[in-house]
């Protein structure tokens, strides 16, 4: 293994010549350094400093969220129409404006209006940024996305440890600043991708339907499979932090040392482990791989509660380790399958539909975990390891299915505009 070093481990995430690879890099770290800063402190400010009551911001995120699932195919389709450059500049800059806004948020009402504003254009960002990856990455798009989910887990990473600083010092100029660096990183992401060619839309079938991917439906089987599956995401941000405190014996600073854990181990080994990850078919297979270690992690974190300090947190970080290398595998399948299935042109039609159906699993997660997973106890824990193996066992079928049922691709994917 090589020596951890991590200034070389994050430096070799960017690519050594300059071109449209670093520049979509650099903007992807600014960009989730921005996100990074608010994610956290946002309800703080809202509470504490708008004094808007814990249930009002609840509703209000519920209500954009909601409002971002219904907006998701067209978003997409608007990227796959107009290009996915031009859309994700233009949701940069409305993003921007919409972050400056909760600066004069004074009631309940004109809070939802922002919030609504700014998942909608968070939502059409993360859209088109998937269009416009396989336009810059082309054939290596897969394992280009695995450097740049490194590359957002540094950023917010950073973020986080920014806006701790604004947390503890709890006063509104402190969180004033917090929104105003945020907007300023959504004005220089959109700076530097003004330097990426212009990829223009790439030609559609003269025949077809509008909605296509409706009508594929081993994508939509690899969407809900996708989504059971997501319920990992929140696992070590929702699950652990809860179980650790109210079911073991070990001590609370494993919680964030857990997180530190998993950022590290996912910037060191996402590209070396993930850009083996390329194809359909070598991504269920991943994914099935995911599963198995999702099941050890969670009967091991089930196993810490009732041990001594030690021996909980020996667990619960030997628990942290094996869902991290689960959680890469995960995320280099789904970056596989997510590019590979997709037909080019309609890459962003498919990312807004993702979206969607991700989006109710991220929805239904809470109640999921916290709810039969916490009152259960260790079958409970030990049951969602057996959840996440039997629904990744299903992906390599599944894989092959779309494979089988791909039509040709176009060859050129970085056809630029003169």
């Amino acid at each position: 293994m090589p020596r951890l070093n991590p200034v070389s481990a994050i430096t070799s995430l960017f690519p050594a010549e300059p071109g449209p690879r670093r520049s979509y890099a650099v903007a992807t770290l600014i960009n989730s350094f921005g996100s990074g800063l608010l994610l956290v402190s946002l309800p703080l400010y809202l509470t504490r400093i708008v004094e808007l009551s814990a249930a009002e911001v609840g509703i209000g995120l519920t209500i954009a969220a909601t409002v971002t699932l219904v907006v998701g195919l067209p978003i997409g389709e608007l990227a796959d129409r107009r290009g996915p450059l031009q859309v994700a500049k233009a949701m940069l800059l409305l993003q921007a404006a919409a972050t400056v806004a909760f600066l004069f948020v004074d009631s309940f009402l004109v809070f939802v209006v922002v919030a609504i504003v700014d998942t909608v254009a968070a939502r059409a960002v993360i859209t088109a940024e998937g269009a416009l990856l396989r336009r810059v990455a082309g054939e290596e798009a897969a394992a280009y996305r695995s450097s740049t989910h490194a590359i957002t887990n540094v950023g917010f990473t950073v973020g986080f440890a920014c806006c701790g600083i604004a947390i503890q010092l709890n006063t509104a100029t402190a969180y004033h600043v917090l929104i105003i660096v945020d907007a300023l990183t959504f004005l220089t992401a959109w700076a530097v991708l003004r330097g990426l060619p212009r990829y223009e839309p790439l030609p559609k079938p003269e025949t077809g339907p509008r909605w296509g991917v409706l009508r594929d439906r081993a994508f939509v089987a690899f969407a809900v499979l996708g989504a059971a599956s997501s319920l990992q995401f929140t696992v070590l941000t929702l699950l652990l932090p809860l179980w650790v405190a109210d079911r073991t014996d070990a001590p609370r600073w494993s919680i964030p040392l857990s997180l530190a854990i998993n950022t590290v181990l996912v910037v060191w080994f996402q590209v070396r482990l993930g850009g083996k990850v390329q194809t359909i078919r070598q991504g269920g297979q991943a994914w099935q791989r995911a599963g198995v270690f999702f099941l050890f992690s969670c009967s091991v974190l089930g196993l810490a509660a009732g041990l001594p300090t030690w021996a909980a947190l020996l667990l619960v970080v030997a628990a942290v380790c094996l869902h991290t290398f689960g959680e890469i595998l995960h995320m280099a399948a789904g970056f596989a399958l997510s590019m590979g299935l997709p037909p080019a042109h309609a890459q962003g039609q498919y990312d807004g539909f993702l979206g969607i159906i991700g989006g109710i699993g991220a929805a239904a997660a809470p109640a999921l975990l916290l709810g039969p997973v916490m009152s259960l106890g260790k079958p409970g824990m030990i049951g969602l390891g057996v959840f996440f193996v039997l629904t990744c066992a299903l992906m390599p079928a599944v894989a092959r299915w779309g494979e089988r049922t791909r039509p040709q691709a176009p060859s050129d994917l970085a056809a630029v505009a003169d």
